[in-house]
């Protein structure tokens, strides 16, 4: 898709699937960094297949520990749960090679991603 700098942008995600996907912007660098992240979500019980388990207990069971970076909260990604609707929207205010896609273990492997130019 290519999109002008300084223009908003609503992206309205709708998942009709059974399984989580997420919808993240950013360069390709930053998606191979981010699915590193997401992999020890999934290995640690915050995120399944299907969704995102509540960790607001967790501390107590790992004897108080914080869990550094294990919080899906950037502003320029989305999670979207199988029969969910969520949208993020996003100004992208210079000229730049992006990139949108799933970073879910396995998923932006499989082709969903897409370039995005900001001319």
């Amino acid at each position: 898709m290519e999109i002008k700098a300084g223009e908003t942008v609503r992206f309205v995600l709708k998942n009709d699937g059974a399984l989580l996907h997420e919808f993240n912007l950013g360069k390709a660098a930053s998606h191979a960094a981010h699915q590193k992240e997401m992999a020890a979500m999934f290995q640690n019980g915050t995120l399944s297949p299907t969704g995102v388990h509540d960790m607001s207990n967790m501390g107590h069971a790992m004897g108080g520990m914080k869990m550094v970076g294990m919080e899906h909260d950037d502003p320029n990604s989305v999670l979207v749960g199988p029969g969910a609707s969520e949208e993020l929207i996003w100004t992208f205010s210079a000229a730049t090679e992006l990139e949108f896609a799933c970073n879910i273990p396995g998923h932006y492997q499989s082709g969903m991603v897409g370039k995005v130019t900001v001319r």
